[in-house]
């Protein structure tokens, strides 16, 4: 592997990494460990009443509807950080380019937690520098190798999908499902700066899933309206690019503003 790029190949457990790297990086060892945490609501989100007594669940109310999100499940791909102020494209030249210091995860499964806080998924070190922006694939599985890998490792999971949202809506069970496919980009504000000290922090990614089945009213959408081919489609997709942040979160509670 590249003195430049660190790759981290996980499959549905996103517990279990395998990791290499390259000894001769000059920059190894002069950062930190990172942790890498996902979070599903914005606090203090409108319309969000709790989480379920009985497990990790989100009830949303708007007017006389009433939505329950009981799983929330995305295939994410490449996860990267960018560093500041390159000028060069990261995905067109030399691995060993030291511009283009990023980390990269393979294909993952992730759960989203519906309750507030954000749960780590896992821990990368980190070489010093300012980091502007992080980048990363909603991905639906294909062919490839990497695909194939995760389809072996997750058989049942739905072909032609890369989002899987379960619950109720108005009492009625549905499941929504959609095969967006998407590169997204989110910047860090203020730039994420990971510095010699050694001193492990923690990058948050968070979706905002309390907006997703909303119109831009604010009214409620019947998620079984937004599946493939529904005329809710396209708003929900829509929806769901525009909810994504990433930021530093040292107490991991989700919330940008006091990193």
């Amino acid at each position: 592997m590249s003195a430049a790029k660190r790759l981290f190949a996980l499959g549905a457990v996103i517990t279990a990494m395998a990791a290499c790297s390259d000894t001769t990086n000059p920059l190894a060892g002069t950062g930190q460990n990172v942790s890498l945490s996902f979070a599903g609501r914005t606090p203090g989100a409108s319309g969000v009443l709790s989480a379920a007594a009985a497990g990790d669940s989100m009830v949303i109310a708007v007017g006389s509807d009433t939505l329950i999100l009981k799983s929330v499940e995305l295939v994410l791909r490449r996860i990267e950080m960018e560093r500041a102020n390159v000028t060069v494209n990261c995905d067109s030249i030399s691995d060993s380019d030291p511009r283009c210091e990023e980390f990269t995860t393979g294909e993952l499964l992730v759960q989203l937690p519906l309750a507030a806080g954000a749960a780590t998924a896992f821990t990368i070190p980190v070489d010093s520098g300012t980091f502007s922006k992080a980048k990363f694939e909603i991905h639906k599985p294909g062919n490839d190798s990497i695909d194939l890998a995760f389809k072996a490792a997750n058989p049942t999971w739905p072909a032609n999908t890369s989002i899987r949202v379960t619950g109720t809506f108005n009492h009625s069970a549905f499941t929504y499902v959609t095969s967006l496919d998407v590169s997204q980009e989110t910047a860090f504000v203020p730039p994420l700066v990971i510095n010699a000290s050694g001193t492990p922090t923690n990058l948050t990614l968070r979706a905002d899933v309390s907006v997703w089945f909303k119109t831009a009213g604010g009214a409620l959408i019947s998620p079984a309206t937004a599946n493939n081919g529904q005329p809710n489609q396209s708003t929900v997709e829509n929806n769901i690019k525009n909810s994504f942040k990433s930021f530093k979160d040292e107490n991991k509670d989700g919330n940008e503003s006091n990193g």
